[in-house]
């Protein structure tokens, strides 16, 4: 894997009809921030070859509306994400990416948190970097990541969405 991109779905409603966790949908404004973190990586260039989405309701919804800007993935949904921890997700991506190229991860926290916190400990990320990503990773945020020869990660940016006024 040459880049990975770590996307926690976007701002979903508190309880779900069914009253499952798996179904909660996403608000309004997670509507909103998934659409716009969607344009915000186009216009960045971002082109991921490998999507590999946790198969609950708010990441689902949070690709459909992220991934209209980012046309042309091979999409996995992908049960083992569904509230994953670390080695799962690291593991899946790295399988996914093994042959090289573009790796997005859409799932939820705590695993994506703790996984952009792991890399960018072991990449001597930015101390700016690891504090905020210590203290939040809210709905919609993006964690970018390139890996050098060696397979280290080295971040390549941190993405928050922007909150209505």
């Amino acid at each position: 894997m040459d880049r990975l991109i770590l996307l926690r779905h976007a701002k979903a409603e508190g309880e779900a009809p069914s009253g499952d966790d798996f179904d909660r949908a996403l608000a309004p404004r997670g509507r909103r921030e998934a659409k716009a973190m969607g344009e915000r990586l186009a216009a960045m260039g971002v082109r991921p070859d490998v999507v590999l989405v946790s198969p609950a309701l708010r990441t689902r919804e949070t690709w459909e509306l992220l991934g209209a800007a980012l046309p042309g993935a091979d999409v996995r949904f992908l049960p083992a994400l569904y509230n994953a921890e670390v080695g799962v997700i690291r593991q899946l991506s790295e399988d996914a990416g093994e042959h090289g190229g573009v790796v997005m991860v859409v799932a939820h926290n705590p695993g994506l948190q703790d996984l952009t916190v792991r890399l960018l400990r072991e990449g001597a990320s930015p101390a700016a970097y690891l504090a905020r990503a210590q203290r939040a990773f809210p709905p919609a945020a993006v964690a970018i990541f390139d890996f050098d020869a060696a397979g280290r990660a080295v971040a390549d940016g941190l993405f928050y969405p922007e909150r209505d006024a």
